[in-house]
Order: structure tokens, then sequence, then C-alpha cells
């Protein structure tokens, strides 16, 4: 079992939390703490990945995330909330994670969280932690111990459930987030398969794609795309073009909302 967190120093409460979940958890369990990751730097959405399947920043987090956390057999998330959300390296290592693409790589590995603060009052992050569970990567979601009520009851209950989930392999069938969101990502990659190889593979590897789209006009565009990005002379000369090239759809009406506050 890995937790993850982003305890800082002086969080006590969290960090209290977390020793005792571990200890009300009948498996061996890390902490591997964000904070003290070397982040160079949050995702550029340069799509370097996709062609090459390495991130484009030299610091590790590709080989840190599949190799220290992935290996898991359950995730704990652990945070305290802070303007509906928390501390920007958690941000930081969701949006990183996109050194994986669209692969559910960890499909069926139950999750769960420990929060500390007013998780009642946060609709939108509830929506979140039920999103990821479901989009990315058909997680089974054991429930959420916070530290609003009877704490200490909270995490014997959710260690008790996490156990559970892990001894029975348990799995429940996917919701509107799973299947909606897998419905959009199984055409997304198929017209991009020639961008996006490696998740290309992938879901034709797992069956994924039950209904394929034929815009064909597209798909040939994205690999004469793909194709002239696998040259390293034309990757390096259009590095850092590809978030420029996503939001040219959108420009003119970028432009007008800045006339309209003008």
């Amino acid at each position: 079992m890995v937790i993850v967190t982003n305890c800082a120093d002086d969080d006590r409460n969290l960090a209290g939390m977390i020793t005792d979940f571990r200890a009300a958890l009948p498996y061996q369990s890390r902490v591997v703490n964000l904070r003290k990751f070397p982040f160079s730097g949050g995702c550029l959405g340069c799509f370097g990945c996709a062609v090459t399947g390495k991130c484009v920043y030299k610091d590790g987090f590709d080989e840190f995330l599949r190799k220290t956390i992935q290996t898991a057999d359950g995730f704990v998330y652990a945070f305290t909330i802070s303007d509906h959300y928390t501390h920007s390296s958690f941000k930081c290592f969701d949006d990183r994670q996109f050194c994986n693409g669209h692969r559910t790589v960890t499909h069926g590995t139950p999750i769960a969280y420990l929060l500390s603060g007013d998780y009642r009052y946060e609709p939108n992050l509830r929506m979140i932690l039920e999103g990821r569970a479901e989009v990315g990567g058909g997680n089974y979601l054991a429930g959420v111990a916070t530290d609003e009520g009877d704490t200490a009851s909270d995490i014997q209950a959710l260690a008790d459930h996490l156990a559970l989930a892990m001894d029975q392999r348990l799995s429940r069938p996917a919701n509107f987030y799973g299947v909606g969101g897998m419905k959009i990502f199984r055409d997304l990659i198929y017209i991009m398969q020639g961008l996006m190889k490696a998740d290309h593979a992938f879901y034709k590897q797992h069956g994924i794609y039950d209904f394929p789209q034929k815009q064909w006009k597209r798909i040939w565009q994205m690999r004469l795309v793909g194709g002239l990005l696998s040259v390293p002379a034309i990757q390096k000369k259009a590095k850092g073009r590809m978030t420029e090239a996503m939001v040219r759809p959108y420009q003119k009406v970028i432009e007008q909302a800045k006339m309209d506050q003008i």
C-alpha cells in the first residue's frame, strides 16, 4: 500500500491521520510525500511524451511514478483541503501523470482518501475524487475518511473497507463518469492514433475500441503529424508549439473576450 500525500512539516493533524490509518491497516504501507519530490515544473502540454513515451523534463518523475507509486497493490491519497482543493504540489502530481497518456495502467487497483478539512462543503471536490477513480482507471473507491466527526472511527472503517477491497478484489459497474469518460477517450485516441501511438496500442490490446470513429481525413492528418514528429529534427523545431496549435481554434473567442473586457 502506498500513501501519497503532500503533508507539510507543521501539519500535525494530517500527519496524525496518516499514522493512525497505517496502524489500522492490516497491510504494509509506505508514505510518499510529494513536497519532497524535486519537480522541475508542471505539465507543459507539449505532447512530447505522446511521441517518445518520455517526459521532456529530466527530473525523473515518469520513472518515479511507475516504479515508486504504480507498483503498489492499493493507493491512498492524503491531503489537507485548501482553496477548494489542496496544495499545488498535488495538482502538479496530477498533471504530470499525463506521461502515461490515456492508458489505464492501474485498472482495478482500490483507492481511498484521507482528508483534513470541511469535505462536506466541497461538492466539486467530491465529484473530482469520484471522477478520478472512475475515469482514471476503473479503480474501486473504498471511501473517504475525514476529521469532521469521529475521526478515529472513520479511519478504522476506511482501513477495513480498503483491506476488504484488496482481499476480495472488489469492483463495481462503471457509473456515468466511467462510461462517458472512456467513450470520450476511446474516440479521441482512435482519431489521434498516429500521434498517440502508445495509447493506440494499449487501447487495441485491451479491446477498448468497441465502436471506433471513421473520420478518416482527421486520422490520416494525425498520422502525418505523428510521422513528422517522430523525426528528431522536426520534433526539436516543433517543441513548445503544440500548445499554440491546440489553442488556435479558440483564439478568436479569447481575443473577443479580451476586447469585451476592455
